[in-house]
């Protein structure tokens, strides 16, 4: 993990696509704009967590649905 300090203001760039630029420094928390091109996702790490958990547990069940539409067939088929 790199660590970088910035100030208020000031910015790091990631790759030549993503800019990220602290805005505003509020005791414990400081605000940050992204700036990213539109077909790149940009989340919160918790809401990320969400997001990669819903589609872990919605492949689950289409492999299920899958599993059990497989062995429905066999018994009409056979």
């Amino acid at each position: 993990m790199l660590v970088l300090t910035r100030k208020a203001g000031e910015s790091i760039v990631i790759g030549s696509e993503i800019r990220v630029t602290v805005l505003e420094l509020q005791g414990r928390q400081i605000r940050l704009g992204i700036e990213a091109p539109s077909e790149i996702s940009v989340h919160r790490g918790e809401v990320y967590e969400r997001i990669r958990e819903e589609n872990e547990r919605a492949a689950q069940g289409d492999q299920q649905e899958l599993k059990a539409l497989s062995q429905a067939l066999k018994k009409v088929g056979g």
